[in-house]
């Protein structure tokens, strides 16, 4: 009888050139994660000041379509390695992506 632990454990092969485009990815995904953080920050300072409102409403607006910019890098990214992998000779095991879904 296998261990647990070892039956359900993942093994993922990444070729050079795929580990540089998702760590590209995925720094591109964390700056707009934090960029839309501060847009909706400074949104919401200024929503304390009568004088402020319509700049606040702006940094509200930007920071909804960075949230459009989330899903747009996403599917860059799997687009590319889609790219990659036709490139490359065919693998037989899907490989699992940062966010635990599978790019196929």
């Amino acid at each position: 009888m296998r261990n647990t632990e070892e039956s359900t454990s993942l093994v993922i092969r990444l070729g050079g050139e795929e580990l540089v485009i998702g760590r590209r990815y995925e720094a591109a995904s964390i700056a707009n994660d934090v960029l839309i953080a501060l847009w909706f920050i400074a949104g919401s300072v200024m929503f304390f000041s009568e004088r402020w409102t319509t700049a606040g409403t702006w940094c509200f607006l930007i920071g909804s379509i960075e949230l459009l910019v989330r899903p747009a890098i996403r599917l860059t990214r799997h687009l590319h390695l889609q790219r990659v992998h036709s490139r490359a000779p065919q693998s037989h095991a899907p490989l699992a992506s940062p966010d635990g879904s599978q790019d196929f």
